[in-house]
């Protein structure tokens, strides 16, 4: 999970290298001579390795657990980084992760697999991916918080596996300035806690316009959230929720869905419902199809994305490989030396992108795939609009061009019918993930794109841009009492037993990301 030196597969696989404590006094000691008193003041806080650190933490390599970067140390900090150390928090290291942030149980990266605090049967879980090393950092106990991205459930997948709390906000609110992109228009930081309140005063300090980042929500826009939203926040407090209206996509209701995380979802649902809030069945037709359109449109971004990882311009050789040693005996130039370079840099699931996104890209395909993705993103995002109450902020008469003439008659109808305006809802209500968390070795011994579907429900809101939170419940027969273990000690010692929650998400319309966090503070406050 955590390592200053991410080098060995054994600290990056098992547990965090611990902080070291001639490190721990010279942050503190800087602290205290810079005045840094904030909100964070002396709390550990982890970074994903795909986050840059920069120079104020040399030791801290950003490799995005890729060979091709094993000793990139960045030039600067990524803003959100910097706003931690602002407001007082001490970068205890960086996090194992999927290579780039391509996959969903944070196996495939250059310096070993994540593995969970639980097992099953002696065989250790899936952490989930790709933020799985910041999920396990977070639940051991081994920081305060930590940072994740999320592209299509990144922060909330190994949330659920982990038991914690992982928040994805909305899209543009949070800096991705230094941060190494994955697929630019979904790439979100997002924050794993051990529970809600925490989530939320990280996410409040992180949330700052960034003239840095060209993704970032400018001032204009920041404040028509704000104002959309006072009237909302003010009447759908934790103390005053009993009105709020949730969602319950009869769309996830899928094949793939497991028979303990339904039963998980169906009781917290009328839990919910004895509280007095009002559940509201919906409709997300484009569900189904949400997912092989983002499995289209984020490896077409990746491959433009890490084409620029040719071994010459950035990324650095292995001194001692094969197609190093041959550039060097090779004076004539006939050898072309950054394919050999990419082919021993990456990974097998970086590669497998990189090809199915240059495929997407390509004039044969554009048409027929990435064009066709794009669309049913538009539609994935006009299903959200049309079942929540509060209208989508960023979609003014400028700031988009229209649907197809039938589809936007056909969805102004719908949004205009008074069945349509008496089923409109404040959130949303799903599982996280369809299933609990695998084996690893069930994981390896699985096709690869059968892995894609964990992904189900959480590329929804990834694809809208919308903000997201998992919060573990407890399973049937788990009572509270007993609680997540928390012992450090026992997780070294090869694990706490088999997973006891499963995650639960909650969505809600975008820049309604206060709203979705006192739905997740609400839900965990049932148990």
């Amino acid at each position: 999970m955590l390592s200053p030196q991410p080098a060995t597969r054994q600290h990056c696989s098992r547990s965090l290298n611990p902080l070291q404590p001639q490190r721990v006094r010279n942050l503190l000691h800087n602290l205290f001579k810079d005045h840094l008193h904030g909100p964070l003041f002396g709390k550990l806080i982890a970074i994903k390795d795909n986050i840059s650190t920069g120079p104020s933490t040399p030791s801290l390599a950003t490799t995005a657990a890729s060979n091709t970067l094993r000793k990139h140390a960045s030039p600067f900090a990524a803003t959100v980084v910097r706003l931690l150390e602002e407001n007082g928090a001490l970068i205890a290291g960086k996090t194992n992760c999927d290579e780039f942030g391509m996959g969903s149980h944070s196996l495939n990266s250059a310096h070993g697999p994540v593995k969970n605090a639980y097992v099953r049967g002696g065989h250790a879980l899936s952490a989930g991916g790709s933020s799985g090393g910041s999920a396990v950092a977070v639940a051991t106990r081994q920081c305060w918080a930590a940072l994740g991205t999320d592209t299509g459930g990144s922060v909330r997948l190994p949330a659920a596996y982990c038991g914690i709390v992982g928040f994805k906000p909305s899209y543009g609110l949070l800096s991705r300035w230094g941060l190494l992109d994955y697929a630019n228009s979904m790439d979100t930081v997002g924050v794993l806690s051990r529970d809600v309140p925490d989530a939320r005063s990280l996410f409040r300090i992180l949330n700052r316009f960034d003239e840095e980042d060209p993704t970032s929500l400018p001032p204009s826009v920041r404040a028509r959230l704000s104002s959309a939203n006072a009237g909302e926040e003010s009447d759908k407090s934790v103390g005053n929720a009993r009105s709020l209206r949730i969602g319950v996509p009869t769309d996830y209701c899928l094949e793939e869905l497991s028979s303990p995380v339904h039963r998980a979802w169906i009781r917290t649902l009328n839990r919910l419902q004895d509280e007095g809030h009002q559940l509201v069945p919906v409709n997300l037709p484009s569900t189904k199809q949400a997912l092989s359109a983002y499995y289209v449109l984020a490896p077409a971004e990746a491959s433009s994305n890490l084409a620029k990882y040719d071994g010459v311009r950035y990324g650095s050789r292995l001194q001692d490989s094969p197609s190093h040693q041959e550039a060097e005996a090779d004076k004539s130039g006939k050898g072309v030396l950054f394919s050999r370079y990419r082919g021993e840099g990456f990974g097998d699931e970086v590669k497998r992108r990189i090809l199915l996104g240059a495929f997407a890209l390509s004039a044969a395909a554009m048409d027929n795939y990435f064009i066709q993705a794009q669309k049913i993103r538009r539609l994935v995002q006009a299903d959200f609009d049309r079942v929540f109450a509060s209208p989508n902020p960023l979609h003014t008469a400028s700031s988009l061009s229209p649907p197809k003439p039938d589809l936007a008659e056909k969805i102004a109808d719908e949004a205009s019918s008074p069945h349509s305006m008496r089923s409109r809802v404040d959130v949303l209500i799903t599982p996280t993930a369809p299933t609990l968390p695998p084996t690893i070795d069930d994981v390896r011994q699985q096709d690869p794109l059968a892995s894609y579907t964990n992904d189900v429900f959480t590329v929804p809101a990834s694809l809208a841009g919308l903000p997201s939170i998992s919060v573990p419940v407890p399973l049937d027969g788990v009572a509270e009492t007993t609680g997540r273990p928390q012992s450090r000690a026992a997780y070294e010692d090869g694990g706490w037993g088999d997973v006891r929650s499963a995650g639960m998400q909650v969505i809600g319309q975008f820049g309604d990301d206060e709203i979705v966090l006192r739905m997740g503070e609400i839900i965990e406050g049932l148990q």
